[in-house]
């Protein structure tokens, strides 16, 4: 099995990069060779929109079935477990470290996103933190009754 695990860095002693979408590396480690492939996410990290639903698609061409990581928005979240691709969140510290705390099962599989993502992410209706229940725009605001 392939995982995929969000980094700040190039090798498996560099910290995990709490973001999804806009992590600077991931590291796929390979069960079955034991080893370790570097994966530069700076095209997905750059991209102004879709940062997350891009990685979630690289991911699946990669062959990636869990993901590692600190959280991801809505669309990335959709993206991977439409692909079948299970993802574990509030992952911290050492990518090493994060890989042995899921292989004793420390870890446990996400049942939804865990970050808002863009204002665009937003449900049509739903509750906003500030201005309660209602209709939003595109931008998080609510509409303008007509």
């Amino acid at each position: 099995m392939r995982i995929a695990i969000s980094a700040r860095g190039p090798n498996s002693y560099s910290d995990v990069d709490e973001r999804f979408g806009r992590a600077y590396w991931f590291l796929i480690y390979d069960e079955e060779n034991d080893s370790w492939m570097p994966i530069d996410n700076s095209v997905n990290r750059e991209k102004a929109k879709g940062a997350g639903s891009s990685t979630a698609e690289m991911m699946r061409e990669l062959g990636v079935k869990l993901v590692l990581t600190g959280e991801t928005g809505p669309k990335a979240y959709r993206v991977l477990s439409q692909s079948g691709i299970s993802v574990c969140h509030g992952i911290c510290g050492m990518v090493r470290d994060a890989l042995e705390n899921w292989k004793e099962n420390h870890t446990e599989p996400a049942k939804a996103a865990n970050d808002n993502g863009s204002p665009s992410c937003l449900m049509a209706v739903g509750e906003h933190p500030v201005y309660g229940a209602g209709i939003f725009g595109k931008h998080g605001l609510p509409e303008k009754a007509g």
